[in-house]
């Protein structure tokens, strides 16, 4: 090393390391005293490992997707079977995790373990129903883009089956009871599609998201059979209400209810608990802050003037 370069200690001198460390040290406490940092920080569930055992998962339901290339049953079995014994003990172990870190559990650490292992059993029986699930929403995806030439170009490409199998995965843990763990499979597919969908949302089978870029579906959304929806919809809430406190009362159904054999088109915003009826078009931009019947054709209102060839702009 050349005699006049900097050492590890000057540059902490200069940088003022050491200040640093102090004062994030004392911010640290004044968010702990405000109540916006949690005191017990140890054992918290890995966005990496979720993220390693969700592709272990997809693994297991579209194996010839993801590696298998044995022609035979068997060996499609076989595959499928490694991956589960890589991701449910994976699983317990961040499910452990999340069960310890939550607030005001006084369970030993042998029955959280063991309830660990139950939620992972129950997660693992529901594989098959979330496989059906994802297979009608294949279907719908492959029935409803005329762009689509096979299944497996859906399967390998499509925004929103990539949001979809996130969202069947952590539905199912999120009404297991470990929300942290669904929201950070959620928060993995929002980053890579821009399709944001809480994972408390009930979403039926057959439902298609078509383009998805900027789709928001909130926490008590229910959304029916045969739904399609397009780019930069928004299903949300209207307003939270507050207790006496001024505190947002949480937990409420906020959400639109969207029926069967729905359409709602780019950049329409539905917003509260109101009910989009079976087989209703809600056009592109709408704004809709009310339920309308079934058969409903929702659409923008006229605009006042027409602008022809750039004028009046």
């Amino acid at each position: 090393m050349p005699d006049d370069a900097p050492s590890a200690e000057h540059n902490a001198q200069a940088l003022n390391v050491e200040r640093v460390v102090t004062a994030l040290r004392a911010a640290r406490r004044a968010a702990r005293k405000a109540g916006t940092q949690p005191v017990r920080t140890r054992d918290l569930p890995s966005p990496l490992a979720v993220d390693t055992i969700v592709q272990r998962l997809h693994a297991t339901l579209f194996p010839r997707h993801r590696g298998a290339h044995d022609d035979l049953e068997a060996g499609v079995d076989y595959f499928v079977g490694y991956n589960l014994t890589e991701a449910l003990p994976a699983l317990i172990e961040q499910i452990r995790r999340e069960l310890r870190f939550s607030a005001g559990r006084s369970e030993s650490a042998g029955e959280i373990d063991a309830e660990a292992a139950h939620i992972a059993a129950s997660f693992a029986n529901e594989l098959p129903r979330i496989y059906g699930l994802l297979a009608s929403d294949i279907r719908a995806a492959y029935g409803g883009d005329p762009s689509a030439r096979s299944v497996e170009e859906i399967l390998l490409s499509f925004p929103g089956i990539k949001a979809m199998i996130h969202h069947r995965i952590a539905h199912v843990l999120y009404s297991l009871g470990v929300p942290i763990i669904a929201r950070i499979i959620a928060e993995s597919a929002h980053s890579a599609t821009g399709i944001d969908i809480h994972p408390g949302a009930q979403i039926a089978g057959n439902f298609f998201i078509d383009h998805g870029t900027g789709v928001v579906i909130g926490e008590t959304a229910i959304i029916g059979e045969h739904v399609r929806l397009y780019q930069a919809v928004t299903l949300g809430a209207k307003r939270l209400p507050a207790d006496a406190e001024g505190a947002l009362i949480k937990g409420e159904p906020r959400h639109p209810v969207v029926e069967d054999d729905v359409v709602i088109y780019a950049g329409a915003t539905v917003l509260g608990r109101v009910t989009v009826g079976k087989g209703s078009i809600i056009g592109g931009n709408v704004w809709l802050t009310r339920s309308v019947p079934p058969g409903s054709r929702i659409v923008q209102a006229p605009a006042d003037k027409v602008f022809e060839h750039g004028a009046g702009i």
